[in-house]
């Protein structure tokens, strides 16, 4: 699916062989492009006619800036929110206006953003250079990571930590922005170039690899608590054998949940990495989850619900099929998920059903919608961030 994914090689040498690899995944995935063609090989689903049943309305959109895409999340913390985009444009803005407090520039293009704690806010290059702003938008420091950085950076606990394209997970001091540790695993020859998110929780960062697998470390010391396997490669060639963790991993009670492409979802207990219950499953966005459910849209956008006690799939929903959806969000009594056409579709969290829709500046949504107490925030491609009123 061009508009969600590529594919990049990482071992060193074989630059043009990785580029044919990763042209060839692109046109295997896409079908030769999934909505550029005039005759797509998996076309949209159009959209349908039904009863909306949710009021969901635009409360407030600002533009942060340009170039937006899959390493750009907006992130709430407590009555504010902090976005980057592209173009180097930084800022932080009121969640109940979207009034703009302070707006800076990292005076050079990104490649993800951002992550923040409320103090310190960060964003990386695609020289893999970690930016720190303070909170007045001032530049705190700049550090220089082992590779590029596509995923967005996570910021707490004292710590700006980045997963770099070379597997290596890599911790700065969030005041000075010394390196305080560093953790590298082994990688396969192709990765998917997908939505991905680092959890903060309980002292551990949670990050999926590729390869299908999941890690815990520790946030003080970088020591690895447990690492374990979402899904194992399968496959002869290289491109059948991509089964890499997307989107971020996700808690409920102690449970801690993922899901691969070509792969599996699979939830573990958060304490020991010990698996609960697993299923065949393949996304390229990723997933989220409540106290009872887990949700995700695998790689032709159809939605499913599982029970998060049995991972019993309890319904599916492909009316969006094609769609190009993102990784789900989940509000009141709905998800929310947006599509390339920069819709938000909300769906029923018992059985699926379609709920309400509504349409933002008509560019894709690429990113995971956040959800808050005042409503769903999406970042679009081109750069605005916009809060939609859901009501109940």
């Amino acid at each position: 699916m061009t508009l969600h994914n590529g594919f990049t090689g990482e071992r060193l040498g074989w630059r043009h062989l990785r580029r044919a690899a990763a042209l060839a995944a692109v046109l295997a995935l896409a079908g030769c492009s999934l909505f550029s063609s005039e005759k797509p090989r998996y076309p949209p689903a159009p959209l349908t006619n039904f009863n909306a049943t949710l009021p969901v309305s635009s409360g407030w959109s600002v533009s942060v800036g340009s170039k937006g895409g899959v390493g750009f999340v907006p992130v709430v913390v407590g009555d504010a929110v902090y976005a980057a985009t592209g173009n180097g444009s930084v800022g932080k803005y009121a969640l109940a206006t979207g009034a703009e407090i302070w707006r800076s520039s990292a005076k050079t293009d990104l490649s993800a953003g951002v992550g923040s704690d409320g103090r310190v806010t960060a964003v990386a290059t695609p020289r893999g250079e970690v930016i720190a702003f303070d909170d007045t938008g001032a530049i705190k420091w700049r550090a220089q990571a082992s590779s590029e950085i596509t995923i967005p950076p996570l910021v707490g606990e004292g710590l700006v930590v980045v997963r770099s394209g070379d597997y290596r997970i890599q911790a700065y001091d969030a005041e000075s922005g010394k390196r305080r540790w560093s953790v590298q695993r082994p990688g396969p020859a192709l990765a998917l170039r997908a939505p991905g998110e680092m959890l903060l929780s309980g002292g551990y960062i949670f990050t999926g690899l590729p390869g299908g697998k999941l890690i815990a470390i520790a946030t003080n010391s970088g020591a690895v608590r447990w690492e374990g396997t979402v899904a194992n490669p399968s496959g002869a060639s290289e491109l059948e054998r991509v089964a890499d963790v997307v989107g971020a991993p996700v808690i409920s009670g102690r449970q801690l949940c993922a899901v691969t492409y070509q792969g599996r979802i699979n939830c573990f207990d958060v304490g020991s990495g010990n698996s609960t219950w697993s299923r065949e499953f393949s996304s390229v966005t990723g997933l989220t989850a409540d106290v009872r459910f887990a949700y995700a849209a695998n790689d032709r956008s159809v939605v499913f619900g599982f029970a998060l006690d049995s991972g019993a799939n309890i319904w599916k929903q492909d009316v969006l099929q094609n769609r190009g959806l993102t990784a789900p969000a989940s509000v009141g009594r709905a998800i929310a998920l947006g599509d390339y056409q920069g819709y938000v579709h909300f769906l029923q969290r018992e059985d699926g059903t379609l709920l309400a829709r509504i349409a933002t500046d008509g560019s894709a949504i690429l990113s995971q919608p956040v959800a808050t107490d005042r409503g769903v925030l999406v970042q679009t491609s081109k750069g605005n961030l916009t809060l939609i009123n859901v009501g109940q």
